[in-house]
């Protein structure tokens, strides 16, 4: 059986480096912008998952909608207005895409790239249509808007391609709970695990991220970086949290919690004990009650004192 072309086509584009070094330079320069806490806002942390995809909706649906008008007679204006309400729009939605795609990784990035270039050509298609609607050349601003609606269709493909085959923005700690059985699992003994140095161990194939704190406390993540896998055992551990070494998404290790960006996801947690001077690790998963044996301070749940 052939292999589809568009896929073939798509595939093609991700192992194509000729575009890495206007990537590199364009890279650069989104992560230069003094944004501060605003990336972590494009980014979509707030809202648990990247928010580009919530802001492309306006501009999308508001040049659809100009498209349906143009194709009845006397409705110019009310497109003119839609094809305004959209460009606006697109600013934002490309200033949080270009925040994401900074962050992706190489073959990512040269889709992004081409989506990127094809929502642009929207944009300055779109632009054109409403000068020349602006300008009283209604059947010129209609064909320019039909043209911006074609490229907009291909920017969307590239986007799909890069959120579902390339599971950009994608929570890549989400299968962690379907995974690891819900029993304790030794990992090590105590000393194997150097306070405050990360240590890699595996359950059930799934790779966890071991820290003991240097007063007893033991905390456990899941290794791999809800951002893009990043292995957070290669990371930096300092004021209680974990520093992704491909990214910088910053993890609490008391709960996973994801306190900066490009994570959207917080990384499943495990809590801990230590039995026979042995670490056990067990999912935390949520709505679990304490079962007594574990109702006491992290740090007695940590020595084995509680239960």
């Amino acid at each position: 059986m052939k292999q589809n072309r568009m896929l073939w086509l798509l595939d093609r584009l991700e192992r194509d480096p000729r575009a890495d070094p206007l990537i590199d330079a364009l890279r650069t320069g989104v992560r230069s912008l003094p944004l501060g806490r605003g990336r972590d806002v494009l980014h979509g942390r707030w809202l648990g998952h990247p928010v580009h995809p919530l802001m492309v909706q306006v501009p999308v649906g508001s040049w659809l909608s100009a498209a349906v008008l143009d194709l009845r007679p006397g409705r110019s204006r009310e497109a003119g207005l839609l094809v305004g309400v959209g460009l606006a729009a697109a600013v934002p939605a490309a200033l949080a895409g270009a925040v994401d795609w900074a962050e992706l990784h190489r073959e990512q990035a040269r889709v992004g790239l081409v989506h990127a270039l094809a929502n642009g050509a929207a944009v300055g298609l779109y632009a054109t249509s409403l000068a020349h609607r602006l300008g009283g050349r209604t059947g010129a601003g209609r064909t320019y808007g039909f043209l911006g609606l074609t490229a907009v269709g291909l920017g969307g493909l590239l986007g799909g391609h890069l959120a579902y085959r390339q599971a950009s923005g994608a929570n890549h700690a989400e299968e962690v709970p379907h995974v690891v059985r819900d029993v304790w699992h030794r990992v090590g003994g105590v000393s194997e695990f150097p306070a405050g140095q990360p240590v890699r161990r595996v359950v059930d194939d799934v790779p966890v991220l071991v820290v003991r704190e240097s007063g007893g406390t033991v905390h456990a993540l899941a290794e791999r970086c809800s951002h893009l896998a990043g292995p957070l055992s290669e990371g930096t551990v300092a004021d209680g949290c974990v520093r992704c070494p491909w990214h910088g998404s910053v993890f609490r290790l008391s709960d996973g919690w994801n306190v900066r960006g490009p994570a959207t996801a917080p990384q499943p947690a495990f809590d801990t004990r230590i039995r026979d001077g042995h670490v056990e690790v067990r999912l935390r998963r949520n709505g679990r009650e304490a079962d007594g044996a574990w109702s006491g301070t992290a740090t007695e749940r940590a020595h084995g004192h509680a239960g």
